[in-house]
């Protein structure tokens, strides 16, 4: 596992939201639900929509592209099971979140 990244504060995810950052040329969508932090790829399987600009529901967002649903937490696609994306690792350091690629 690589050293964290610093990736964005806290503050800069409202609860139930989520908000795309870039990381050493990796796009990723980082969510709060309820203070706890989650990331996954940004990009959605069907037709690369961003889901970091999705709307979440609970534990689920929706790519605002063409509808496709994803766990957060999990990566797992909803849609369609067959596919899934790529989680990655948070730690709170403070108030600042990094990424552990």
């Amino acid at each position: 596992m690589s050293e964290p990244v610093p990736v964005a504060n806290a503050d800069d995810v409202d609860p139930g939201t989520g908000i795309v950052v870039d990381v050493n040329g990796t796009s990723l969508a980082i969510f709060n639900i309820e203070g706890s932090f989650y990331a996954i790829d940004n990009t959605c399987k069907h037709r690369g929509g961003p889901l970091g600009e999705g709307d979440l529901d609970g534990e689920l967002v929706t790519c605002p592209w063409h509808g496709w649903e994803y766990n957060v937490k999990t990566g797992a696609c909803i849609t369609n099971p067959s596919t899934c994306l790529k989680t990655y690792p948070i730690v709170l350091d403070g108030k600042k979140l990094k990424v552990e690629l």
